[in-house]
């Protein structure tokens, strides 16, 4: 399998002018990079490793912001692109030892930071966050977050609390958000959300009693939708999306 790389920028990733992500070794050196000094990205459908570029891409490539990239990639590519981002960012928030102070250096074998001086290993931070639709009869709860760039509707979503389980993460999250109550919370899937080290962890629940009263601050609104009469969502590559899609299989 012929190693691809996967170039990533502080405005999100270097692409070819035809929009294609995973670059040849030629076209590392025809940017300006060395691929001796790639980092394995341990990607499962592709041999992939990442570099960052800090100036402009020259003539001939693009540079395509990260959410762009996710809805307008190959489901193949978009998993070594999420490990490219995440990685840049680990090694870019992990320049010293959080202990000593001392520089710290990659670990050849896996995808972690050594201290030469205190032998202190660190690896990437993965945050956990809850994604849930709330379901009640055919109809489920969508929500329209007041910071989205774009505005559409969406699964209730939170990152998980120190001492939560997942399932009481679901019932904190909802209650904080709309004010109802939920049960029945039954795990769906899981995706890697690069902004900036999200693991998402997909659930359904079924609503069990309260009126929806949104927060006002983060939700500026919420109501439950029949799956005929489906709002503004989010693209197919979100587990929100995955989520949405599922149930209104189900209910057809």
């Amino acid at each position: 399998m012929t190693r691809r790389y996967v170039v990533t920028h502080a405005k999100g990733i270097v692409t070819t002018s035809e929009g294609r992500a995973l670059l040849e070794e030629a076209e590392l050196a025809a940017i300006g990079l060395d691929a001796a000094r790639a980092r394995l990205l341990r990607a499962p459908s592709v041999d992939a490793a990442g570099l960052s570029l800090e100036g402009e891409p020259p003539e001939g490539f693009a540079l395509m912001s990260l959410r762009v990239a996710l809805g307008a990639l190959r489901a193949a590519d978009v998993g070594a692109v999420v490990r490219a981002a995440q990685l840049a960012s680990f090694v870019e928030t992990h320049g010293f030892c959080g202990r000593c102070a001392a520089p710290l250096a990659d670990e050849p074998h896996e995808i972690a930071r050594k201290c030469p001086a205190c032998a202190l290993v660190v690896y990437p931070r993965v945050t956990p966050a809850v994604i849930m639709l709330v379901r009640k009869g055919r109809r489920a709860l969508l929500a329209r977050n007041a910071r989205f760039p774009v505005p559409f509707y969406s699964a209730l979503a939170g990152f998980v609390e120190i001492g939560e389980t997942l399932e009481e993460t679901v019932a904190r999250e909802v209650r904080e958000e709309v004010g109802v109550e939920v049960a029945n919370v039954r795990y769906f899937g899981s995706q890697p959300w690069p902004f900036p080290g999200s693991l998402m962890i997909g659930f359904t629940a079924d609503w069990a009693g309260g009126d929806i009263q949104v927060d006002g601050t983060e939700i500026a609104e919420a109501r439950f939708f029949d799956p005929e009469e489906l709002p503004n969502v989010p693209p197919p590559i979100s587990i929100a999306r995955q989520l949405i899609d599922a149930w209104v299989d189900e209910t057809a």
